[in-house]
């Protein structure tokens, strides 16, 4: 047989930068910004606007270790490599239930108080924390630290995100008397029970009883009235709808269906599309409309603007979905144990 030297070559290639380029990237030093330019260059450019010492920030963040770990992790999050069936599975499992439970039991005073200060149902906070940490219980083993700097300066795609949000990280560590050497979260950089990036703990972080540092990672009560607020602050309605699934064995014209994360349409709108929406949902509320892959098929859904506000949360339908089916799931718990 007649052996194609050009596709041996491929072959090896392949097999050369498999065993190579992804070694490589293990071996690439994690000392790296220990003397790195750009982040000298950084710590000069944030002194000068903030007014701050340009020598003890750069000798924070010479401190970062790259971590070949985080750019693998932020390139394949379940959000865009899963279908709806198998995501559900991840989030929507009995031991993340009972986990919510038994964290509600725990915290449920707190909890009542802080649904009503801001105007947000408890079954939504706790599901939020069950999505994002399983209770508290997977906030990350990441420095933070690394995280931001490794994302910044070494994945090119979100460079000029991840820079910022190390800026309000080097604020944040001023204004709240933190370490920033000491301080974990996600592999981007998302801290606490609420998974916040440093903007957001900037922006919606509070302290339950308004005394002190706000503490997202050891202290339940903050946590619980930070992403409390932080659902109010993106306008969240008390009582409103979340979601509805259209019950239909039809297909519906895919030309419907909302490519973006927006309320583009009316339930007028897709009534005269005889799209069968609920008869007692308002002719002019504001919706989405979602197909996702269920487990029995197709699935259809709209979503009014408490998802839209969950997805201010995390940017994914099928996020907002799970913490909606999660947070009906725990509602229906909590009165079984009341």
């Amino acid at each position: 047989m007649k052996v194609n030297v050009f596709w041996v070559g491929l072959i090896a290639g392949v097999f050369w930068l498999s065993t190579h380029v992804s070694a490589g990237d293990k071996t690439v030093d994690e000392n790296k910004y220990a003397n790195d330019a750009d982040i000298k260059a950084f710590a000069k450019e944030h002194a000068k606007k903030h007014k701050k010492d340009e020598q003890k920030t750069y000798n924070l963040l010479r401190q970062a270790k790259y971590k070949q770990s985080i750019i693998d992790a932020i390139s394949r999050p379940a959000e865009f490599t899963h279908e709806w069936k198998d995501y559900a599975k991840i989030f929507l499992k009995e031991k993340r239930l009972a986990k919510g439970v038994e964290f509600w039991k725990k915290h449920q005073k707190v909890i009542n108080e802080v649904s009503k200060k801001y105007g947000v149902e408890p079954e939504i906070i706790l599901a939020i924390i069950g999505v994002e940490t399983w209770y508290g219980s997977h906030m990350g083993d990441y420095r933070v630290l690394d995280a931001l700097v490794t994302l910044g300066f070494d994945y090119p795609k979100r460079g000029k995100f991840f820079k910022k949000e190390l800026e309000e990280y080097l604020l944040l560590l001023d204004e709240q008397r933190l370490d920033g050497t000491k301080l974990k979260g996600s592999y981007a950089g998302a801290m606490g029970f609420g998974q916040f990036i440093p903007s957001s703990y900037r922006a919606y972080a509070k302290s339950y009883d308004g005394i002190g540092a706000v503490d997202i990672w050891n202290d339940p009560k903050d946590a619980i009235a930070s992403v409390a607020n932080y659902l109010k602050m993106h306008g969240w309605r008390y009582g409103d709808l979340v979601a509805d699934q259209i019950m239909t064995t039809d297909k519906i014209k895919d030309s419907l269906i909302s490519e973006k994360l927006k309320l583009d349409k009316s339930v007028k709108q897709l009534r005269m599309q005889k799209v069968n929406v609920g008869e007692s949902i308002s002719a002019d509320a504001d919706v989405m409309l979602m197909k996702m892959q269920g487990q029995y098929g197709e699935e259809y859904w709209v979503g009014f603007k408490n998802f839209y506000v969950i997805t201010r949360y995390n940017r994914s339908t099928m996020y907002s979905l799970a913490v909606y089916q999660l947070a009906q799931m725990l509602k229906y718990e909590m009165t079984l144990v009341k």
